[in-house]
């Protein structure tokens, strides 16, 4: 274990030290091959940037999207806790594609399916605008997902073959802060579009971006590939689909009325699958999710942890909107207004996040981050329309930052102890638990918001309901507390610098 560690991501930048070559360029990536250097420190922010430009694009999508929610539902004729549907389609897309996608990047170039995967990103987002009723919007968000499930975990992976242990935290703000700008401009975009203009025009803005991203992913981006890339595991594929795939969609059935037995079905037959799944990778070398790294401490208490927090997250950007709009009675242009409060501390936070975690390291970082903003997101169920909007724009703005301080570390201190030639299934495994915990938050808001209307005998949501489902969510997240207790003290040292001795001066 020591040596594997010490082979961690501070032997990345000499082995691949910054991923960047010229377009026509082809790289395999072998354990212990020497790097090409094209500028450093400069190199990896390049990178860091065009990748922020997916991340930007599907940010902006998300919360533009989740502002219009009411209308949308309008349109459609539905219940407007009917549209998590839509959302859940996404993130089950991202769900069960994300485990193929290091090993599509490995196998066919990270360049190759990184432009792809925009390309499929914007056809989804396309047919999104054009569609007629909720199942067409359900099919075409889920190829949107398919699009986004390759985008990011091999974007996240040409990083980290790119940058040195020590400015892995600062790599990591570089990548998330322009994403940022997203949901900053995402809920005054949506609630000016939906209420202006047409909410189908939330979809056609991601054309442009997509078209600039897939150039510059041309001009900048290298054909990074594995050497060897493991062989296809289509049983793997195939459980593990069926295992996501029934789980999400089963509990996010729950949250309906009338449709508790199949949803019940479905999540058996998840859990039957899941446990094949189990099985299978136990007797397959590299399976297509990679359940020994749960055995590296850092990776799995990041894994826990950060699962139970993006429950939270997951939830909030559909509670808010809903609870603004249906339960003060606001319009979507002033409910967008006060919901960027969250991406502003976001934003505010990535400076500081190097100098925090090196004054106090990783471990009482994220404890005392992760109570903050629990208790921010508990205080969102008690606004009230009576509420002063600033005191309500302050609480989103301090909430916001402490999460967002948490998902930095989390996505930092994962990474610490794992060996460059499993870097590939490690971004693969942590991003799909990511995108799977936040497909679950929607779920649970959503089933906590149905289970309040069902014990109030109402048939919309009431602000109270709103009270109770942020409630059951941010007890989730702070049940992360109880895992970021047994990180060690000294866990990330290397990445945060904290408690680094001093040079002492030698004696003549």
């Amino acid at each position: 274990m020591v040596r594997l560690r010490r082979r961690g991501l501070a032997s990345i930048n000499s082995e691949v030290r910054d991923g960047i070559v010229p377009a026509a360029g082809d790289v395999a990536l072998t354990p212990g091959a020497p790097g090409i250097d094209h500028g450093g420190t400069r190199a990896y922010r390049v990178v860091a940037l065009i990748i922020a430009c997916a991340l930007f694009m599907e940010q902006m999508d998300a919360t533009v999207l989740a502002t219009a929610l009411p209308t949308m539902a309008r349109d459609f004729g539905v219940p407007a806790p009917s549209l998590s549907s839509a959302l859940t389609a996404y993130l089950l897309a991202l769900a069960i594609f994300i485990p193929a996608s290091g090993r599509l990047a490995d196998r066919f170039g990270s360049k190759t399916v990184f432009r792809l995967a925009i390309i499929v990103f914007v056809a989804g987002s396309v047919l999104c605008g054009q569609a007629t009723n909720l199942e067409f919007l359900i099919a075409a968000r889920f190829l949107q997902g398919v699009g986004g499930a390759m985008m990011i975990p091999i974007g996240r992976l040409v990083l980290l073959r790119s940058v040195a242990k020590q400015d892995m935290v600062s790599a990591m703000s570089w990548l998330i802060m322009p994403a940022l700008i997203g949901p900053i401009v995402g809920p005054p975009i949506g609630g000016f579009i939906v209420t202006y203009l047409d909410w189908r025009w939330i979809f056609y803005l991601n054309i442009p971006i997509g078209l600039l991203g897939v150039v510059l992913v041309t001009l900048f981006i290298g054909e990074v590939r594995g050497d060897k890339p493991p062989s296809t595991d289509f049983t793997g594929f195939l459980l593990s689909g069926v295992a996501l795939g029934c789980l999400l969609f089963g509990f996010e059935m729950t949250s309906r009325s009338g449709e508790l037995a199949p949803a019940l079905a479905l999540i058996a037959v998840g859990l039957v699958a899941g446990a094949l799944y189990i099985r299978h990778a136990h007797r397959r070398p590299d399976p297509i999710l990679d359940l020994t790294l749960m055995a590296v401490p850092s990776f799995r208490l990041s894994v826990i942890g950060g699962s139970l927090t993006r429950i939270t997250q997951g939830a909030q950007p559909f509670l808010l909107p809903l609870m603004l709009q249906l339960g003060f009675g606001m319009s979507a242009a002033v409910s967008g207004t006060i919901t960027i409060a969250g991406a502003i501390g976001s934003l505010a936070m990535k400076g500081l996040a190097p100098r925090v975690l090196k004054r106090f390291g990783f471990r009482d970082s994220l404890i005392v981050a992760g109570l903050a903003a629990s208790a921010g997101y508990a205080i969102c169920g008690f606004f009230r329309p009576t509420w002063p909007v600033p005191v309500i724009f302050l609480t989103l703005m301090v909430s916001g930052f402490f999460m967002s301080f948490q998902f930095t570390a989390y996505n930092t201190i994962a990474y610490d102890e794992i060996p460059p030639e499993r870097m590939s299934a490690a971004t693969s495994f942590y991003a799909t638990f990511q995108q799977l915990m936040l497909s679950l938050g929607i779920c649970v808001g959503a089933g906590a918001l149905h289970v309040g209307m069902l014990l109030g005998g109402a048939a919309n949501p009431r602000l109270r309901d709103f009270t109770l489902a942020f409630l059951v969510v941010t007890a989730v997240s702070a049940s992360a507390t109880v895992w970021n207790r047994r990180f060690s003290p000294h866990a990330g040292a290397e990445l945060s610098g904290h408690g680094a001795p001093e040079a002492k001066p030698q004696r003549g």
